[in-house]
């Protein structure tokens, strides 16, 4: 599953519902004391509860209500489930899903008692119609009896093939939007929520080195989220275990019922066996792993910048490790301020494994921050800004949030950079990198766009290039610019022209070829990702780009599910292909030296 949507009200600073969309890889920016953290800890309470509990004082203070609401919606949903009776299911096929096919679940907490308590709603597109309203809470008897009430053609055993039977034995169903209580129901909608809880995704959080309230500790191991880590890739083994227990343990509970019928028969007659399976919290629970130093000294005993050291390895052990298997449960790891006492070097180091994480199947990165640095390098669709617009406090993913953020952080220009590199987005920044360190390894009259500080990218973003190119934000920085697009948007030769014609000695030029991808050499691409691809100047024979190409080629070699994401293709093709571009490579991709000829007019535009 993949979260697509946090909505929360009545929390902390929160009180009317904002929303927030999650992609992949979600950056929340802002002031100090803004609100981001609390996003990412209302996320902790939906998910687990554990390392912050909710209590009275989330309220917001100026709110006249006890109730805190918390709502996630997710997407990418498992094709078969299993809900109740070890019959095989799906969301949709249980009306479980919004007016847009989401799984969306919202948690309301009573905090007007000392112990807050929580009730669970599935808000579902579902049948309103009476008799038909509830019928995932009825057991297999009462199912078996309406389908004989109404001679319904179908199997007595399954409860999901008998719910679709009766279903679809009535004409208008008179679908709407409800919520469906699944926590303090009856028994069987409490077990309904237990086995989609087992499909959530897992949410590892790594707060800050502060302390929140008087009595939280103030260190957090990071070795803690390895047992998370762990669990999300075994949930097969479990449910295996899991199915394995509730047999033996329903065969005792079985042969005991069948023994108190011999002496009470009437007692026996009121009971049932049932069986209820840990939850994920629970399983978390039992195992422990920690690190500790040569000298026995605790790693939760050590300096912030030595267990911000071990994060640092533990998300780039993490991201080398994932690339190398597939099929893992879904996990979302969020991390609180990740540039907290470590080394600009270590910071960079964490923002690859962040981005090379989230482009993983089943895996999502959340940060806040409010470090101008680390919010540059971050892909600008990944930002939500938070800010307070008319005394309320507001989440933007505008196309003025680079503007925002800067505005807000305090960005001041570098007086090193003479010269603006304008690009459509970050996987453009890394191209043009690898390209011009390897041309500057044969010929260093080529600039190395690595290392060379009179030089600076600006990701214009695909969607708002045009707007910023009218609105010509850049100016204020008096620095010329140098724009290259993909020649593969129509729209893009106008911006080009606009450029051109400024008169300031900015310059704008098209590929030549459809896309930056196609200037990869397949030599490039097999070092890197592990594939053969044929690259060619355009769309293929198929009517396909490179990046779908790979995606296709990638998906079935690796055995994923589905096939990649174009932007995600784009994403792996310039954080794994591009680097191993060599001189050798582009001048056989390049033979009449268009990519050379964008640096030394970079170079040209310097004077």
């Amino acid at each position: 599953m993949k979260l697509e949507t946090v909505k929360i009200s009545n929390f902390r600073c929160y009180k009317d519902e904002i929303a927030i969309n999650v992609s992949d890889l979600t950056t929340i920016v802002g002031k100090n004391d803004a609100g981001k953290s609390t996003i990412l800890e209302a996320l902790e309470i939906f998910f687990n509860n554990n390392s912050v509990k909710i209590d009275i004082s989330d309220i917001n203070v100026y709110s006249e209500f006890s109730e805190v609401t918390i709502t996630c919606e997710f997407s990418e949903l498992p094709s078969s489930v299993i809900l109740d009776s070890g019959a095989v299911t799906n969301f949709q096929e249980e009306y479980l899903l919004n007016n847009i096919g989401r799984l969306e679940i919202k948690k309301v907490y009573d905090c007007s008692k000392k112990t807050p308590t929580s009730e669970i709603y599935i808000k579902a597109n579902h049948p309103s119609i009476e008799t038909f309203d509830n019928l995932l809470e009825l057991k297999e008897k009462e199912l078996q009896a309406l389908v004989k009430k109404y001679g319904l053609d179908t199997t007595l055993k399954g409860n999901p093939s008998m719910r679709k039977a009766i279903w679809a034995s009535v004409g208008d169903l008179s679908l709407k939007e409800v919520d469906i209580p699944v926590s303090k129901a009856k028994e069987d909608r409490k077990r309904l929520w237990e086995q989609i809880d087992s499909y959530l995704p897992f949410y590892a959080l790594f707060q800050s080195d502060r302390s929140s309230k008087d009595g939280d500790n103030e260190v957090q191991d990071p070795m803690k989220v390895a047992i998370t880590t762990a669990l999300a890739e075994v949930q097969d083994e479990i449910r295996r275990i899991q199915e394995k227990v509730k047999e033996k343990a329903i065969e005792i509970a079985n042969n005991t019922h069948e023994a108190l019928k011999k002496l009470d028969a009437s007692m026996a007659k009121s009971l049932e066996p049932q069986f209820t399976p840990p939850t994920p919290a629970n399983w978390n629970s039992l195992f422990k792993v920690k690190m500790d130093t040569h000298d026995g000294i605790s790693l939760n005993k050590r300096g912030s910048g030595v267990r911000r050291m071990i994060l640092v390895s533990f998300f780039k052990a993490e991201a080398e490790r994932r690339l190398k298997t597939s099929n893992k449960r879904s996990i979302i790891y969020a991390i609180e301020e990740p540039e907290t006492a470590q080394h600009p070097n270590n910071q960079k180091i964490l923002i690859n494994a962040f981005k090379s994480l989230s482009m993983e199947n089943g895996c999502q990165v959340l940060l806040t921050t409010h470090s101008p640095g680390l919010a540059s390098e971050l892909p600008v669709d990944s930002i939500r800004y938070i800010h307070q617009l008319d005394g309320n406090i507001r989440i933007s993913e505008n196309n003025d949030v680079f503007r925002d953020v800067a505005n807000t952080l305090g960005v001041i220009a570098d007086s090193r950079v003479k010269l603006l590199i304008c690009v459509e987005g970050p996987n453009d920044v890394d191209a043009l990198r690898c390209l011009s360190k390897a041309l500057h390894d044969e010929d260093t009259e080529v600039p190395n766009l690595f290392i060379d500080d009179r030089f600076a990218f600006i990701p214009l973003g695909g969607g708002t290039l045009k707007h910023w190119v009218n609105e010509n934000y850049l100016r204020a920085l008096n620095c010329k610019e140098f724009h290259l697009y993909d020649s593969d948007v129509n729209t893009y030769k106008k911006s080009i022209d606009d450029v051109n014609s400024r008169g300031d000695g900015s310059y704008g030029i098209l590929t030549q070829k459809l896309e930056m991808e196609c200037y990869l050499h397949s030599d490039a691409i097999k070092e890197g990702c592990g594939v053969d691809v044929e690259v060619l100047d355009g769309i293929n024979g198929d009517g396909h780009s490179l990046p779908k190409v790979f995606g296709i080629a990638y998906s079935k070699e690796k055995k994923l599910d589905g096939v990649l994401k174009d932007n995600t293709s784009k994403s792996y093709l310039a954080e794994r292909a591009f680097p191993k571009m060599t001189s050798r490579m582009i001048q056989e991709r390049d033979s009449n030296g268009e990519v050379k000829g964008w640096f030394l007019k970079m170079l040209e535009m310097l004077n």
